[in-house]
C-alpha cells in the first residue's frame, strides 16, 4: 500500500515535528544525564535531598515525558484531517518544551511558566481531534 494514497499531502510536515519532538526529549534526557553527573545522583534515585537544581532538571523532561503520549495521540488524530495546521500547532507544544526545561532549569520552579504557550498548540490539537471526532459522527 503507498503511503501517499493513504495519509493527507502535507502529512510530510506533522512527521517533521515528530522528529522536532525526538530531538526535543533527546536533548532533556541528555541534560539529565548530565546533572546526574555533576550532582552526583546515582541511579536508580529519581531525585536528590540535597539538589534543587537537580530536580528541577528531572522535572522538566520527566513533566514532558508525562504528556508526551497524550499530545502524539491527539497530534496523530488532528494531523489526519489537518495535517498542516497539526503540523504548526506541535511545532509551537515542542518548542514551549525547550522554553519550559530552560526556565526550570534556572531552579526556580516558576521560571518554567516561561513555556506556558504551548498549551496554545496542545490545546489547538485537542480541539482539532474533537473536531475530526465530530466529523467522523457526522455532527459537521
Amino acid at each position: 500500500m503507498d503511503v501517499a494514497g493513504v495519509l493527507p499531502p502535507s502529512f510530510g510536515y506533522v512527521i517533521f515535528t515528530y522528529l522536532y519532538s525526538w530531538i526535543m526529549l533527546t536533548y532533556l534526557g541528555i541534560k539529565v544525564g548530565a546533572a546526574r553527573k555533576k550532582y552526583d545522583v546515582k541511579y536508580p534515585t529519581m531525585y536528590s535531598d540535597k539538589e534543587q537544581v537537580f530536580n528541577c532538571i528531572q522535572r522538566a523532561h520527566q513533566n514532558t515525558l508525562e504528556v508526551y503520549p497524550q499530545w502524539l495521540l491527539f497530534q496523530t488524530i488532528a494531523a489526519l484531517a489537518y495535517p498542516l495546521t497539526a503540523a504548526v500547532l506541535g511545532a509551537i507544544w515542542v518548542t514551549s518544551r525547550f522554553s519550559y526545561a530552560w526556565g526550570y532549569y534556572t531552579g526556580d520552579p516558576a521560571k518554567r511558566m516561561k513555556g506556558a504557550y504551548g498549551y496554545i498548540g496542545y490545546l489547538g490539537v485537542i480541539i482539532l481531534s474533537i473536531a475530526v471526532a465530530l466529523q467522523l459522527l457526522g455532527v459537521f
